[in-house]
C-alpha cells in the first residue's frame, strides 16, 4: 500500500504548475477579470497540450486520482476554464455506447472542443458562452451531452471572476443520452465531479495558506516580521491544520472511485463537503492575516476567496453532502 504520490503523479503536478505559472500569472488573471470573456484559450491550449484532456480515457493507464492532482494545481493557480466538466465529459463519452457522441471524442480529448458541466437541475454553468458541448449529469435523470446550439445561454455577473458563469437552459429532449438514471455510471460520474471539485478546493486552500505564511514572513511591524506575533502564529497554524490533513480525504476519495470500493460514494460526498468548507475558512482567514492589503483588488487574494465561495455552492452545499454521507453510512 502506497501513502505517497508516485514519481509520475508528482510529475503531473509539476508540469501543470509550471504551465500555469508561464501562462496564467497574476497580471493575466487581472486582465481576464477586467474583460468580458468567460474562457481563456491560451492557458487552456497550454494545459491540453500536456494531455490533460485524455487523463480519464479508459485506456490512459491513469484515473481519477491523477485527474484530481491536476485539478488541485488548477485550484492553486485559480486557473480559468471548465476543466472539471471537460474531464467528466471525456470520461462519459468514452464509456458510453452512444455512437453519435463518440464522433466528438477525439476533439474533446485533445481539448479542441470544450465541454462544461451542467449539474442536475441547476442552470448556473461556468464558461458556458465558450463551450462547444454541455455535459448534463443528473442522478435522477441520467447523463446527456448537448451541443451548444441546443442551449439557451444568459450571461450573469458572478462572484468567481476566474470561472464566469451563465444561466443555461437545455430542453428535456435535447442532447444525446449517454447513460440512464439507473445506470451505475451516472452516479459514478456525479461522484467523480465531487472529488474533482474537492481537489480544486484543496489547491485553493493550500494557496491562500501559503500566501499568508509568505506575507507574515516579509511584512514587518515594530521592527520585526508579523509572523513572530503569537496571535498570527496561531491563526496560520490553524489554517495549515485545517487544510493539510484534508489532503488524504481527497486522495482517498479518488482512489476509492478508481478502485470501485463500496464506500466511494460516501468518500466523495465527505471530500466535497469538508474541503469546500475548509477552503472558505482558509480564504477568510487569509484575508484577515493580510490586513488591509488582503482587501485590495491589485493584490489578488480576492480571486481565491471568490473561487472558494463558488466551490462551496456548486454541485451541492456541504450540508447537503454531509446529510448524504450520513445516509450512505446508514446513520
Amino acid at each position: 500500500m502506497h501513502f505517497h504520490l508516485t514519481e509520475e503523479q508528482t510529475a503531473i503536478q509539476d508540469a501543470v504548475r509550471g504551465t500555469l505559472a508561464d501562462n496564467w500569472p497574476m497580471e493575466r488573471i487581472h486582465a481576464f477579470a477586467d474583460d468580458d470573456a468567460d474562457f481563456d484559450r491560451a492557458s487552456w491550449d497550454a494545459l491540453m497540450a500536456l494531455g490533460l484532456g485524455s487523463i480519464l480515457l479508459p485506456d490512459s493507464a491513469m484515473g481519477l486520482l491523477d485527474a484530481a492532482l491536476a485539478c488541485e494545481v488548477a485550484g492553486e493557480a485559480a486557473a480559468p476554464g471548465p476543466l472539471i466538466g471537460h474531464l467528466l465529459a471525456v470520461a462519459a463519452v468514452a464509456r458510453s455506447d452512444n455512437a453519435t457522441t463518440k464522433a466528438h471524442l477525439n476533439a474533446l480529448a485533445s481539448g479542441a472542443a470544450v465541454a462544461t458541466l451542467v449539474h442536475g437541475g441547476s442552470g448556473f454553468v461556468p464558461c458556458a458562452r465558450s463551450a462547444d458541448f454541455f455535459l448534463i449529469v443528473d442522478r435522477d435523470a441520467g447523463v446527456r451531452l448537448a451541443a451548444a446550439s441546443e442551449a439557451t445561454i444568459e450571461p450573469l455577473k458572478a462572484s468567481d471572476r476566474t470561472r464566469p458563469v451563465s444561466k443555461v437552459a437545455i430542453g428535456a429532449g435535447m442532447g444525446e443520452t449517454l447513460f440512464a438514471a439507473t445506470d451505475p455510471m451516472t452516479a459514478r460520474l456525479a461522484d467523480a465531479g465531487l472529488v474533482l471539485l474537492a481537489a480544486d478546493a484543496l489547491g485553493g486552500g493550500q494557496k491562500v495558506t501559503d500566501m499568508s505564511v509568505a506575507y507574515a514572513k516579509e511584512r514587518e511591524q515594530f521592527g520585526q516580521p508579523i509572523g513572530r506575533f503569537q496571535g498570527l502564529k496561531h491563526q496560520l497554524a490553524h489554517m495549515a491544520l485545517d487544510i493539510e490533513p484534508a489532503r488524504a480525504l481527497v486522495w482517498y476519495a479518488a482512489y476509492a472511485w478508481d478502485a470501485g470500493l463500496a464506500d466511494a460514494p460516501r468518500a466523495a460526498a465527505m471530500a466535497k463537503a469538508h474541503l469546500c468548507d475548509a477552503y472558505v475558512r482558509a480564504a477568510r482567514a487569509a484575508v484577515a492575516a493580510h490586513g488591509g492589503i488582503g482587501y485590495t483588488w491589485e493584490y489578488g487574494l480576492n480571486y481565491w476567496f471568490r473561487r472558494a465561495i463558488f466551490d462551496r455552492a456548486w454541485l451541492g452545499s456541504p450540508a447537503f453532502h454531509r446529510a448524504r454521507a450520513a445516509e450512505l453510512a446508514g446513520w
